[in-house]
């Protein structure tokens, strides 16, 4: 089962879009795993996921957290700003599984 990580500034406005994209998961049958925390957490978190992919509003963690998650082998991606607002979840999800998957 994919496990994905999505951080935010609080883990709050991506809580939002983790259940869209859970809502889409189901809809295609995928068993997945969705976690929403803040930046705070990013540390104790990557080590048991899949992916990671970052809210927009902190893509300037970006430089801070891929070297922690390419030393764990776990790729990490910002979230398309445009898919954020319309919490287009379907299309977030397979942006992260393709993640994994490449």
């Amino acid at each position: 089962m994919p496990k994905i990580l999505l951080c935010c500034a609080a883990g709050m406005s991506t809580s939002m879009v983790v259940q869209k994209m859970e809502k889409a998961a189901k809809e295609q049958g995928l068993d997945v795993e969705i976690k929403a925390v803040g930046i705070e957490e990013f540390n104790e978190e990557i080590q048991g996921v899949d992916c990671c992919l970052l809210g927009p509003q902190i893509k300037y963690k970006l430089a801070d957290f891929a070297p922690i998650a390419q030393q764990l082998n776990k790729p990490i991606a910002v979230i398309n700003s445009m898919d954020y607002g319309m919490m287009n979840g379907e299309k977030i999800l397979a942006d992260s599984l393709k993640l994994i998957h490449a």
